[in-house]
């Protein structure tokens, strides 16, 4: 090898380690965690959606009641995913933020269920790799419909707080 091959091949590899590709690598790991979230959620993949979560994650879904810690969300989950009912929602865009081993995201999803809705969360980078650390689902509401949608929602809480 002569001394321009070295130089280009160094020049080569020192390039593969910049910051911007290392982001871009973590970036990908951090999309195929949440892909994968996803795709194990839609199969009812017990064992793995909850491998991709830290140990001490908190979910936060749609009812106001639903903030659970990962041990009570996987209380919730397991009797629907041995059922073969997990949850479906495709993810249309995403967006990733942050640097070094805390990242947070927000993603606008379809379900056929919900219509759009909104997974945001953080992710955090453990000896594992990538984790779910916190997540939370939203659903869309169109600001024309709001008042009618947050009325029904007052009004099933009112008439379940009555005796």
């Amino acid at each position: 090898m002569n001394l321009s091959n070295l130089i280009c091949a160094v020049f080569a590899c020192a390039l593969l380690f910049t910051p911007a590709a290392l982001a871009d690598t973590d970036t990908d790991a951090i999309n195929q965690l949440l892909d994968g979230l996803h795709r194990d959620a839609a199969t009812a993949d017990f064992d793995s959606y909850f491998s991709r979560y830290t140990a001490d994650a908190v979910f936060l879904g749609t009812d106001k009641s639903e903030r659970w810690s990962i041990a009570a969300f996987k209380a919730y989950a397991r009797p629907h995913f041995e059922a073969g009912q997990g949850w479906e929602y495709h993810p249309n865009e995403r967006f990733i933020m942050g640097e070094g081993r805390l990242r947070w995201f927000d993603e606008e999803l379809w379900s056929d269920n919900y219509g759009h809705c909104r997974g945001t969360g953080v992710v955090k980078k453990t000896n594992a790799g990538w984790r779910v650390a916190h997540y939370s689902l939203t659903f869309l509401i169109p600001n024309d419909v709001a008042a009618e949608a947050t009325a029904l929602g007052i009004a099933a809480e009112d008439a379940s707080a009555t005796p």
